[in-house]
């Protein structure tokens, strides 16, 4: 069966692309301590040595708080702006290496070394960040179309009910992520066949996503369906790990940090293996070599 072969063969492109999933696991672990650092200084230096923490084991200590809200009171615009800079940093860092990420799965063996994973990268960035930019405008104006428009008529009805907003936010959310999948399928397979073409054609490999997603739908999105589904489960399964974790020695906060790390790791390994079953089911149903001109 087409579905099963594109994932597992997706499973073992990713495995032996594990190089250029360590290479992006490091730079996103160099992206978030740009900003974890800056923050974890200025909150400690809001706290300095004022013992607030025995201050607050007894309850609330107004004088306190007050306290450290005038300490930190700069850090709140330091952060909105921070955090800007984070996503847009985070997008472009993500678009660039999904370049390597992609040509290393065109590959049946390990054979991608690091100085070809950033020239994979660097070719393939402003194809890739098109394509990009522009499935992430259509995600945006359908969540404003299928979500944020229906639930506004609804609440803003003069008969509306809870019953009816609850409903009309089901629905609603359960069209819009089916949405998302297709625009997350259709843009896997444009990184696909660009990925696999030496002529640098965005519209081009956007015409082949759409082209595929539909032409093959009833086999690419149960694939997409079942990736996206282990992730999800996967994302809520570490989130319990780490949420009820509290470490409370230096030791066991270290082994915290060692533990997050390595489920972040597995989380890029997931993100790879969508992208290899995708890549696996392009050279099943119509194999990249018709499309590199």
């Amino acid at each position: 069966m087409k579905i099963f072969r594109a994932l597992f063969s997706g499973f073992l492109k990713s495995i032996n692309a594990w190089k250029a999933i360590l290479i992006f696991w490091f730079n996103t672990f160099l992206l978030i301590s740009l900003i974890t650092f800056p923050i974890k200084g200025a909150v400690k230096s809001g706290f300095g040595k004022s013992m607030i923490t025995e201050k607050l084991t007894d309850g609330i200590d107004l004088s306190a708080v007050t306290d450290l809200l005038e300490n930190t009171k700069n850090l709140i615009p330091s952060l909105s702006s921070g955090l800007f800079i984070f996503l847009l940093i985070g997008f472009l860092m993500n678009t660039f290496l999904s370049g390597g990420i992609f040509n290393s799965l065109k590959k049946s063996e390990n054979k991608v070394s690091p100085s070809e994973f950033f020239a994979a990268s660097s070719r393939n960035f402003w194809s890739f960040l098109v394509i990009s930019l522009i499935i992430s405008g259509i995600i945006l104006f359908l969540g404003f179309l299928m979500v944020v428009l229906p639930v506004s008529i609804t609440v803003q009805s003069k008969s509306h009910h809870e019953g009816a907003v609850f409903f009309t936010l089901l629905i609603s959310g359960i069209l819009y992520l089916i949405s998302l999948m297709i625009l997350y399928l259709i843009a896997d397979y444009a990184r696909v066949w660009q990925a696999g073409n030496e002529n640098k054609a965005c519209f081009s490999a956007l015409g082949y996503g759409f082209t595929r997603t539909f032409g093959t739908f009833l086999t690419s999105f149960p694939v997409m369906l079942i990736a996206v589904i282990v992730q999800i489960i996967f994302a809520l399964v570490a989130f319990g790990i780490i949420g009820h974790w509290e470490p409370s020695t230096g030791g066991g906060v270290f082994l915290l940090f060692i533990v997050s790390q390595f489920l972040v790791l597995i989380r890029i390994l997931l993100k790879t293996w969508r992208y290899g079953s995708i890549t696996s089911m392009a050279e099943i149903i119509d194999p990249l070599e018709k499309h590199i001109e």
